[in-house]
């Protein structure tokens, strides 16, 4: 291992373990095994089930939960740090799945118990999981390169989605057009995957022992306390920088709700479905790598490129969900589900769900690199991480229960519109204000005061 202020032998670069091109990917391949095969059965439409009100019961708690440990996610990678935190996560995926290879056994009412209780469960664990993850993917990297790592585990934790995808198209095939929930061996597989990322948590490295290229460490360690975890927790809720990312963040996961239930859960037959995730998953890898790349290796300045990467984002995504409406004004109730062997039928809406997925990597892969222009703090990007997860998630329980109440599609879909459309301005905001030119010698500033750096190299970005 590179001790600090050595320079590694250029060769042995990609090889290190302790860098923090390894400890991403690792991060990555984790999520690809836990959160992305969970996406891949939520893409599904209810959970892989013709009934969607289990599944919409299920993701409420999940989010509701998520929502608060969200938040309290930061402090507990604070705390615990990130290998703990990762593995306590992690362990409540593979029982989410388990829940519904259970209900598909006994798919009545009155066993909705077991699937909303692990909901509920994984809300927990994903929360610790999403915190150490963002604490990890925007403190490592050096800060010229955060949005191609941004990039990296964004395509390695949606590669997750596009296999879970073809295992219920690959599982399911068989049986046909008509079928309406799916079989056993499609839950078996998402809990095997969940279970070796819950094992590769193991591997994670502590934050000392992270060191860059230019042997700098990635971060600064002091482990924090539960008293001063605390009140920093509820610092956020009256920190500028959080408040105008929040229209943001309720934003980027609202969303999904109807494009899994309602674009693609009733569109599309059961072994489509699984098809059209592979794309939607793969269409997130594009997206992320293509905004990430701009973000880092664009023209002009730092801030410069944040206000063009939001700008971008603004135009596809307004272009996108224009298109979404005039699909949304096609739909008609009792018109025969759409085949991928349907030819000129499948290919519209199959481009629209193609292009969600797109806008998705683009807009959650740029809040995750305004978010990391903040600070360079471990500590305190932990919290913010937290509170973007928190608030995603709070948005997100609401909007599994506005399905649940049989919302007309057309509202959803205005409401989608509306809360994107309105973060991006607020967006543009905060490049404009906290979004530096220049590397500092400051590793973070939090309510405007500067804390030097003791790091044997400059290592800040704000």
């Amino acid at each position: 291992m590179a001790e600090e202020g050595e320079s590694p032998a250029a060769g042995k670069r990609w090889l290190r373990y302790n860098s923090p091109l390894a400890q991403v990917s690792l991060i990555g391949v984790v999520c690809f095994c836990c959160p992305g095969m969970f996406n891949a059965l939520s893409g599904l439409g209810g959970g892989g089930q013709l009934d969607h009100t289990t599944a919409d019961n299920a993701n409420t708690a999940l989010y509701a939960c998520f929502a608060v440990f969200g938040v309290l996610g930061g402090a507990a990678h604070n705390l615990l740090g990130p290998r703990v935190t990762l593995l306590a996560g992690a362990l409540t995926y593979p029982l989410y799945a388990a829940s519904f290879l259970y209900y598909n056994h006994h798919p009545s009412h009155a066993h909705q118990a077991f699937p909303v209780t692990a909901g509920a469960l994984l809300g927990a664990g994903a929360g610790l999981l999403w915190a150490a993850q963002g604490a990890v993917m925007t403190s490592y990297p050096p800060p010229s390169r955060r949005g191609s790592y941004i990039s990296l585990f964004w395509c390695l934790f949606n590669l997750g989605g596009v296999l879970g995808g073809l295992l219920p198209f690959s599982l399911n095939y068989g049986r046909g057009a008509d079928a309406a929930s799916v079989n056993d061996a499609t839950y078996v597989a998402f809990m095997a995957f969940m279970l070796v990322g819950a094992g590769l948590t193991l591997l994670v490295l502590p934050p000392s022992r992270i060191v860059r290229d230019d042997g700098s460490r990635a971060t600064r360690v002091t482990y924090s306390s539960v008293s001063t975890e605390g009140w920093e927790i509820l610092k956020l809720f009256s920190n500028w920088r959080m408040l105008l990312v929040l229209p943001a963040a309720w934003a980027s996961n609202f969303f999904y709700t109807y494009q899994f239930n309602n674009v693609n859960g009733l569109l599309f037959t059961l072994r489509t479905k699984g098809l059209n995730n592979v794309f939607y998953w793969g269409a997130q890898m594009l997206g992320s790598a293509g905004i990430g790349y701009f973000l880092d290796f664009g023209f002009a300045s730092r801030r410069r490129r944040g206000l063009c990467g939001v700008a971008a984002v603004a135009v596809v995504g307004t272009a996108i969900w224009g298109g979404g409406l005039a699909s949304q004004l096609r739909y008609s109730d009792g018109e025969k589900l759409i085949d991928f062997k349907d030819g000129r039928r499948y290919a519209g809406p199959f481009l629209l769900y193609f292009s969600y997925g797109l806008l998705d990597a683009m807009f959650q892969s740029l809040i995750y690199w305004i978010i990391g222009a903040l600070a360079n703090d471990t500590q305190i990007l932990s919290r913010y991480v937290g509170f973007y997860k928190g608030v995603q998630s709070a948005g997100a329980a609401v909007a599994w229960q506005i399905d649940t109440h049989k919302t007309s599609l057309i509202s959803q879909l205005i409401v989608n519109w509306a809360l994107t459309t309105v973060s991006y301005p607020l967006l543009a905001l905060l490049v404009f204000l906290a979004v530096k030119d220049e590397d500092s010698s400051v590793s973070s500033v939090e309510d405007g005061k500067e804390k030097d750096s003791k790091l044997s190299a400059p290592t800040s970005f704000h």
